[in-house]
């Protein structure tokens, strides 16, 4: 390993000494790289026979997760580290969940070098684990650091790991939910299929650069792809997203632009749990930006058994899940941060047709478990041997720049009154001040309504908390053990507020 080292370090100086840049581990030769090349690659590999990345040795593989903890990347020695130039990588090792190792490339002047597995990148504790060291190791992933809020302080902003997984903060922020390249057969009976990110190409961005440019291979037994980031951090961090698919087998249940989060419990579930902190979730609502230009807000929920929720669409403009509590108190914790997740919000560069974002919620009693994946579903399968291509923006950090002139929704609560005996729950729907909520209030008509069980004419309110308005109305399951219900105010025949939707379950 040593000479092997010694070698490989000879020819990265070499490469590197005009540029001025750090010397990594490389192996083999340098190739020509570019987007072209990436595509015909990913259809190259969609007409041959699935083969999967290779696994480290066991002893990484059966890591605990305190001894995984034990091992960390010294990001002194970070990629760019010594360099002029505006973003810095750190990567992660492989084992414990992550027993495949990925490939990194770094392109430049239009030539692709491989990096190698350099242990000496990373730091350890005194009783970290003794673990084998061969040509089988990589890393299992990639961090992004940049000069966010203050110079020559490089702080982290996006992370590529695990599968197809990846996330990003907005400055000041704190990870919450997490997005994928693709999602197939989610909450399917058949079982979900996770495609993987096997291969990386970073772009060396030059000084004075503001965006990152990340290209990565897609792969799995039924769809390939190739995945170009244009990353430029910031409050929001921003994605910019070209992804071109190419399935080997007819993909009639697939998810564009997937997103990944956790929600436990808050003011609508909270008698569910014996906990002494308010809210418990990284994101708390899913929006939706219709093609109708319905402005949609669906509160999550953590059922007793799984529900998925279609929102059929054509030429859907956005979506996303918020996490609209953003004071400490929302949540009383002082520790997770929740406060600070950051919202996410997906808006194609094209029309994607006739389809249906689709919300999935899974049953959880702990939060560390995300339970909580939306999606967008072509409603006409993809076929085998054809190609695809889908663009699309994302934003990580607040929600986006409002696309309709309604009144938010700012929470919601359900829960019995002071009858515990009745049947019927009561459901409040608090909005965010408005100037149609500046006349008379019986100048709103309301518009109640549920699929199953019955609901009263509701009453409306002026919330002197919020300094918006309220509406409250009595939900009667019936026999019901779930529904959906329908909220929204109309004045002079136009919607004011977002249109409320919600899943309730017994």
């Amino acid at each position: 390993m040593l000479t092997r080292r010694a070698t490989l370090g000879l020819m990265a100086a070499a490469a590197f000494a005009k540029s001025g840049a750090a010397m990594p581990l490389f192996k083999g030769q340098a190739k020509p790289f570019s987007r072209d090349w990436l595509e015909s690659e990913a259809a190259r590999l969609a007409k041959a026979e699935y083969a999967p990345m290779h696994e480290v040795p066991q002893a990484w593989r059966d890591l605990s997760y305190d001894e995984y903890k034990r091992i960390w990347f010294n990001s002194q020695k970070g990629l760019w580290t010594d360099t002029a130039r505006p973003f810095h990588v750190d990567f992660f090792h492989p084992g414990l969940y992550f027993p495949r190792p990925v490939e990194v490339a770094i392109v430049e002047d239009g030539e692709a070098r491989m990096l190698g597995f350099d242990y000496a990148l990373f730091d350890k504790t005194d009783n970290a684990p003794d673990l084998p060291i061969d040509d089988t190791l990589g890393y299992s992933g990639l961090r992004l650091r940049a000069e966010l809020r203050e110079k020559d302080i490089f702080e982290e902003f996006a992370v590529f790991q695990g599968a197809s997984y990846f996330r990003a903060i907005g400055t000041g922020q704190n990870y919450g939910l997490s997005a994928r390249g693709l999602a197939l057969d989610t909450a399917k009976g058949t079982g979900e299929e996770f495609p993987e990110f096997t291969h990386f190409w970073l772009e060396a961005p030059a000084a004075g650069d503001r965006m990152m440019k990340v290209h990565a291979l897609l792969n799995s037994p039924s769809v390939t792809g190739a995945y170009t980031f244009r990353i430029t951090p910031g409050l929001p961090a921003e994605m910019d997203v070209q992804a071109k698919i190419f399935p080997r087998r007819e993909l009639d249940h697939l998810g564009l632009a997937p997103l990944t989060s956790m929600f436990l419990f808050d003011e609508t579930n909270r008698a569910r749990f014996d906990d002494f902190r308010s809210a418990v979730h990284d994101s708390e609502g899913l929006m939706v930006h219709n093609g109708a230009g319905e402005l949609l807000w669906r509160p999550l929920g953590n059922p007793r058994e799984l529900q998925v929720s279609s929102f059929v669409d054509d030429g859907p403009q956005g979506f996303g899940l918020m996490q609209r509590a953003r004071d400490v108190e929302d949540f009383a914790d002082l520790e997770a941060h929740y406060h600070n997740r950051p919202s996410l919000w997906i808006t194609p560069s094209e029309d994607w047709g006739k389809g249906a974002v689709t919300l999935v919620e899974i049953p959880s009693d702990k939060e560390i478990y995300d339970n909580i994946v939306a999606y967008w579903r072509p409603r006409e399968p993809l076929a085998a041997g054809s190609t695809y291509m889908f663009n699309y923006r994302m934003l990580w950090g607040a929600e986006p720049s409002r696309p309709r002139d309604v009144a938010e929704v700012v929470n919601t609560r359900i829960g019995k009154g002071y009858d515990k005996t009745v049947p019927y729950q009561i459901v409040t729907v608090d909005f965010a001040p408005h100037k149609a909520f500046e006349g008379e209030l019986d100048e709103l008509t309301r518009h109640i309504s549920a699929n199953r069980g019955t609901v009263s004419d509701g009453v409306l309110q002026r919330n002197p908390g919020t300094g918006g308005v309220r509406l409250a109305f009595k939900y009667d399951p019936e026999e019901a053990t779930a529904a959906d219900l329908r909220v929204q105010l109309i004045k002079d025949g136009r919607s004011v507020t977002e249109v409320w939707l919600y899943r309730w379950t017994v």
